[in-house]
């Protein structure tokens, strides 16, 4: 069984996703697993957003635990890549894995029929 770490999701980030989901045409499993993530979080005010948590706008390192890879990224709705230096779109599988997630968290996130395994080592706001 897949236990998933509890995440916490801003009011502004869950507004802003729906507004993207919703007119989303691709990938429908991320897709599906995104609408399921924020059906299961924590929602608070974006003022209330522990600042060890992974919002849009992040900066984030984190490491893929299979292969001890580590990046640094900042997590971006798919409009914001290309304006944004070492970006992260919220709907790659890392992006949507990382949502929410607090610092020492780790997640094993649906792929293409296996799992990523990513664990967050560290979150600070642009």
């Amino acid at each position: 069984m897949n236990t998933l770490p509890p995440i916490t999701v801003s009011t502004t980030d869950r507004d802003r996703l729906f507004a993207v989901l919703d007119n989303f045409k691709g990938d429908s499993d991320q897709i599906d697993y995104l609408y399921d993530e924020l059906a299961r979080a924590n929602i608070v005010e974006a003022i209330a957003m522990p600042e060890d948590v992974v919002t849009l706008g992040s900066r984030l390192r984190f490491r893929n635990v299979a292969t001890g890879r580590e990046h640094e990224r900042v997590l971006t709705l798919p409009h914001e890549t290309q304006t944004v230096s070492d970006a992260i779109s919220i709907l790659t599988p890392a992006g949507a894995a990382l949502l929410g997630l607090k610092v020492g968290n780790e997640i094993r996130w649906p792929h293409q029929g296996h799992f990523l395994r990513l664990q967050l080592l560290s979150v600070s706001r642009t």
